[in-house]
């Protein structure tokens, strides 16, 4: 019976790129893993339910899973010029929203609470409907008028053009003007139930695979492309270039306060949970 820990993380560049290393067994003294490729709403449901040892989760799920699971200080994905896009099929202005349907990727993402937060500054009175749809659907059903606008995220920030779309606003240039903080998008968590010393190893291993990565661009290549869904190499390259950063490595002080941020802003929306004073403490 194998002891390898199990872990879902999605087949995005940032991702493979990421754990290649780890998940090859190229990391000294690192714990085997089994890995599951899974999208981020899938994965986000899966810590809810309690599955699986390690994942890579949305931290706009975090309020509702980390008594059970513990936020990794590294391997995730905050940034810079990397947020969340607005897009319709007509170019306009953000009070045009007001009552639309608008399509999301999930409701328990950060894309979609920086939306929130956006909106209900930005479109008076709110706006209308909002419909879940897998991501690689949304530009379709914008382009095809199934939908008013659709909020967008990963690679979909260099292909838009390609649908005739037109970037109404952009979620992260919204969040950074107004707080001065990175973006935090995807969280890498793990059960509390594995103990301090093994959460710290683990977080050792993820910091050395990021490390491993950098140091080797080539050597992950291949796995990359394997699981990017057709993309093609320079714009999975874009990819990294956006979501792999000094915050993969270690949230640092800016990190952390952009998770706690995100979450206390939503907290008084109403759109998640309010945080407890430690929910974000490791180890």
């Amino acid at each position: 019976m194998s002891d390898a820990l199990t872990i879902a993380y999605s087949p995005c560049p940032n991702d493979t790129f990421v754990f290649h290393a780890w998940a090859h067994g190229k990391v000294p003294g690192a714990p085997e893993l089994d890995v599951t490729f899974a999208d981020i709403d899938i994965t986000n449901g899966m810590a809810e339910r309690g599955e699986g040892d390690i994942l890579k989760v949305s931290y706009a799920v975090l309020p509702w899973v980390l008594e059970e699971y513990a936020l990794l200080p590294c391997g995730g994905a905050l940034g810079r010029g990397c947020g969340p896009l607005v897009l319709t099929k007509e170019p306009g202005e953000a009070k045009d929203l007001a009552g639309k349907k608008v399509a999301v990727p999930s409701e328990r993402s950060t894309a979609y609470l920086l939306f929130r937060l956006w909106a209900a500054e930005e479109v008076p009175g709110g706006v209308g409907e909002v419909e879940v749809l897998p991501f690689d659907e949304i530009m379709p059903a914008v382009r095809d008028g199934r939908v008013d606008a659709g909020l967008v995220i990963h690679e979909a920030r260099f292909t838009y053009q390609n649908y005739g779309l037109n970037c109404l606003a952009d979620m992260g240039e919204h969040w950074e003007r107004t707080t001065g903080l990175p973006i935090p998008l995807g969280a890498i968590i793990a059960k509390r139930s594995l103990g301090a010393e093994r959460l710290r190893a683990l977080a050792a291993a993820a910091r050395e695979s990021v490390r491993m990565a950098w140091d080797d661009t080539e050597a992950s290549r291949a796995y990359v492309l394997e699981h990017a869904q057709e993309m093609d190499p320079a714009v999975a390259d874009q990819h990294i270039g956006l979501y792999v950063n000094e915050f993969t490595a270690d949230l640092g002080e800016d990190g952390y306060a952009a998770v706690r941020g995100l979450l206390t802003r939503a907290a008084a929306e109403g759109l998640v949970p309010p945080l407890g004073r430690d929910a974000l403490s490791f180890g």
